[in-house]
């Protein structure tokens, strides 16, 4: 098992992109790349999921994941005081799943699913912490999280700022088993509300993939919200398709009501979208960024485009449809048991910081295959905007 590290010079400086490592790892090492937040062994089949990160006010990183494999729904929280070097478990959130982390000032949420059983689809909750992630309420009405009850799904993905709302896209599977063709929405609400009161949220309509709008392609997920140069917001989902290139756009009215797809031009090249990404905009360099499980032409072999996640792109662009990939953060050989996934990250000033659902061989053993993660790791990419010069 090699891992794979870049080393770029830009003005005369000589950049390791993906720093931030437990040691130099060498084959045969069971340290994956990175700072290692949490390792479920991988023996247990107690697999690792929903990554998510946020940066505090006063520079605390929190991050947070849960479980997968054996009926577990369970949402665990960790702390860095030192930019992400050391980490310290804080607390245990029962029955929340898929849950995006973010902050308004020094109220903290997470914005996730509460499973109708011990996994998979439920209701759209939100719980918040007023003392950095050590407590959480609970959602037990409309008036205390339980936004609204039926099968929804989602991800660690942007809650975005927009004209005086938070925006974040999520998914309707409809019922309570299966996977795909999901419903695509958005929601919305004012940024001074009260976020666990439901009669405050906002929910676009509904539009449910239909697997004739592209020829291969099977279901879309795990939408980003994200604003336009001209000010419109719209979804961009990972899209299921065997060349790993598509994802789709959706647009959403200024009063997030109504939400609209052409799908003769409304699909969009994003190299590595047939896996969840994070895109946001940064505007200093005025541009939007991502990491994306791009499939190097090496790893281009007979497993599905979808099951490739050994590897980890950094990509900009400059109007959401034309993408380039701008430097190879993580990548390491057999793409059938190793990977770097479900990427969530935040801009640290100069800095991009992520945190990853890593699959990597443990003390005691390898993981069944690349999907099933037995660890959070948390990486830097330092000086990230020199590289949209490249």
């Amino acid at each position: 098992m090699k891992v794979k590290r870049t080393l770029k010079m830009i003005v005369g400086c000589l950049l390791i992109t993906n720093l931030c490592w437990a040691g130099i790892t060498q084959e045969g090492d069971t340290l994956p790349p990175g700072v290692v937040i949490h390792n479920a062994p991988a023996i247990s089949h107690e697999y690792i999921g929903s990554p998510s990160i946020v940066i505090m006010p006063d520079g605390t990183y929190i991050a947070s994941h849960d479980y997968f494999g054996k009926k577990l729904s369970d949402t665990y929280i960790y702390r860095s005081g030192d930019r992400g070097n050391s980490w310290t478990p804080i607390a245990k959130l029962e029955s929340l799943t898929w849950a995006t982390l973010f902050n308004r000032g020094k109220e903290l949420y997470l914005i996730g699913i509460s499973p109708k059983v011990t996994m998979g689809y439920g209701d759209f909750v939100v719980r918040r912490s007023l003392d950095f992630g050590r407590s959480w309420t609970e959602p037990k009405d409309e008036k205390s999280g339980l936004i609204r009850c039926g099968f929804y799904h989602c991800a660690p993905v942007p809650v975005v700022r927009h004209k005086g709302k938070y925006w974040r896209a999520m998914e309707n599977m409809g019922q309570e088993w299966g996977w795909g063709p999901f419903s695509a929405l958005m929601t919305s609400i004012s940024c001074e509300a009260d976020l666990l009161d439901a009669g405050q949220w906002n929910f676009s309509n509904e539009i449910r993939y239909d697997s004739s709008w592209k020829e291969g392609a099977t279901a879309w997920l795990e939408g980003n919200a994200v604003v336009t140069r001209e000010g419109e917001v719209k979804d961009i989902l990972r899209v299921a398709y065997g060349p790993d290139d598509v994802a789709a756009m959706t647009s959403v009215s200024e009063d997030g009501k109504i939400m609209t797809f052409n799908p003769e031009k409304d699909f969009i090249k994003l190299p590595g979208a047939g896996k969840k990404f994070t895109i946001r905009y940064d505007k200093k360099s005025k541009k939007y960024w991502t990491l994306s499980n791009f499939i190097l032409e090496k790893d281009r072999h007979n497993m599905d485009g979808g099951a490739i996640r050994n590897t980890q792109v950094l990509m900009c662009s400059d109007n959401l449809t034309e993408w380039c990939i701008k430097d190879t953060v993580l990548t390491c050989d057999q793409p059938e048991l190793y990977g770097f996934q479900y990427v969530d990250w935040q801009f640290d000033g100069k800095d991009i910081v992520f945190v990853s659902r890593t699959a990597w061989r443990d003390k005691t053993g390898n993981p069944p295959r690349q999907h099933d993660a037995n660890y959070m790791t948390f990486h830097r990419i330092r000086n990230f905007r020199a590289f949209s010069k490249k």
